[in-house]
């Protein structure tokens, strides 16, 4: 199975557009010790000529057109993009789905709820059926074993298996509706394995642990783990108020390395990090702390072969 990350920045990517803090001021005035990263983005093959996302974020069509591996081969109008994974209803990785919307088929996989709030709820995204077949939506529900599938219904070789995480669906869907929804639909973790039985893990927003979930990861051979706020209070102490990590559904990198210092068999490496996060700085101690813990930071373009 092939991985390619194509982003790996929080929401508003790195720097962002209307942030003036540390990191983002350093990035602008060429004193930054590290990269600017887009929003974070997954592709994944088996065979190298059908692609599945593993979300669809804002920054997908420049994504695309620095990965050789998505660019059109055949014919006037074609993608090796076969279809799209979604792990929540969140905008940040859901609008590229709109990016999307040139009448190109599309496999995409979602729990029944994110398919409700994004077809039934969403005007927009009728863009995405504007013709017969444009789009096959097929739901999947949390602990069950899946194929990912192109829109012919052929196979990839990738087996899917949804992890539900959180109950916390996005702040724009409605109290009404969120009744109407399974509450373990809301955000999800995947683990995705190929031919070779090589197994990726891919957990870009995890607020708690728990033992059958610390098995799972140690099962896998390539860990993508949320690594959005070094800190609890980040974000507050940046700004001078705002949320704290946890109550926005994520687990402080600084716990994260004692939680999961037990993992033995993944390659272990985070994204989904935010621009106020120390350790996007490769001068800082929290960087140093990381690298020296065994894990690594991604950044744009990486790839692995598993």
């Amino acid at each position: 199975m092939k991985v390619r990350i194509l982003g790996s920045a929080a929401g508003g990517a790195f720097p962002q557009w209307n942030c003036a803090c540390a990191n983002c001021s350093a990035v602008r005035a060429g004193a930054f010790r590290g990269k600017p990263r887009s929003q974070t983005q997954v592709a994944i093959s088996e065979d190298s000529r059908s692609w599945f996302l593993l979300g669809a974020s804002p920054d997908l069509r420049t994504q695309i057109e620095t990965t050789p591996e998505l660019h059109p081969r055949e014919g006037l109008r074609q993608s090796p993009i076969a279809g799209v994974v979604l792990a929540d209803a969140d905008l940040d990785h859901v609008l590229g789905l709109l990016l999307l919307r040139e009448l190109q088929p599309l496999s995409i996989y979602a729990t029944e709820s994110v398919r409700r709030i994004l077809r039934e709820d969403n005007s927009m995204f009728g863009m995405l059926q504007r013709s017969p077949n444009q789009t096959v939506w097929t739901d999947f529900a949390p602990g069950k074993q899946f194929d990912l599938c192109n829109p012919r219904g052929e196979a990839s070789g990738i087996r899917c298996q949804a992890w539900s995480l959180s109950t916390h669906y996005p702040a724009y869907v409605t109290a009404g509706r969120q009744s109407q929804l399974v509450p373990g639909d809301a955000s999800l973790g995947f683990v995705l394995e190929g031919h070779s039985s090589a197994r990726l893990a891919y957990m870009p927003a995890v607020p708690k642990l728990d033992e059958a979930l610390l098995q799972q990861l140690d099962s896998c051979d390539l860990l993508l783990f949320d690594g959005t706020f070094w800190s609890d209070d980040e974000l507050i102490r940046v700004q001078g108020c705002g949320q704290t990590a946890r109550q926005m559904g994520h687990i402080p990198v600084e716990n994260i390395l004692t939680r999961l210092a037990g993992l033995r068999r993944p390659r272990k490496i985070f994204l989904h990090i935010n621009n106020t996060n120390p350790m996007l700085d490769e001068a800082s101690p929290q960087y140093r702390q990381v690298r020296g813990a065994g894990w690594e930071i991604a950044e744009d373009g990486w790839q692995f072969d598993l």
